[in-house]
């Protein structure tokens, strides 16, 4: 059972080699997400670019973002190439439930600004900015925990310069994730041993 395993695991990691870059939100599957307990749920293709050099993109930052939607919405809306929009990561309010979105090698447009897009990893947080209700304590633990590895992966310090909200990014006219945004909560979590 074991060396079945083993070999369908290499089938399938073969058949992922064959398959090009711009294919790759369609194909990758359940164990290809960047954060572990992430489910893969991706964009359309037509809602992010996949760098000329993946192994070139340097990742500077992470953009906290709050959705002004639910969870499932969110994903469609990623989903519908039609709205030219996505994140890497979407977070769940209830449960705290992570789906990733777009591979961190490739650059989601969610900034609203094109250079920060390329440098950085956007997470969005089902809810509203104004209604707290949704900024639930396993949403801000899981996506704590989440920021936290993206930012070992990166190699970032866990701190305000490099964990931003989206209203920060130059020339954004967005308020997210909102005055109702436990900053220092978030923080100090994403820094708990």
């Amino acid at each position: 059972m074991h060396r079945r395993r083993l070999l369908q695991g290499a089938a399938v990691a073969a058949a992922t080699a064959l398959v090009p870059a711009s294919a790759r939100a369609v194909a990758a599957s359940p164990g290809a997400v960047d954060h572990a307990t992430a489910l893969w749920a991706p964009a359309h293709a037509a809602n992010y670019t996949v760098p000329a050099h993946p192994s070139e993109r340097r990742v500077e930052c992470v953009v906290i973002h709050v959705a002004q939607q639910l969870f499932t919405p969110t994903i469609g809306i990623f989903r519908d190439p039609a709205k030219q929009v996505s994140a890497h990561y979407v977070v769940r309010s209830g449960d705290g439930h992570v789906a990733q979105c777009v591979r961190e090698e490739d650059i989601a447009w969610h900034a609203g600004n094109w250079d920060v897009n390329t440098r950085s990893i956007g997470i969005e947080h089902e809810g509203w900015v104004d209604r707290p209700e949704f900024f639930t304590d396993v949403m801000y633990r899981r996506s704590a925990l989440l920021t936290a590895a993206i930012c070992e992966r990166h190699g970032l310090p866990k701190d305000r310069a490099h964990v931003i909200g989206h209203h920060e990014v130059p020339g954004s006219d967005h308020t997210d994730p909102g005055v109702l945004w436990d900053w220092e909560r978030y923080l100090r979590l994403v820094n708990l041993p």
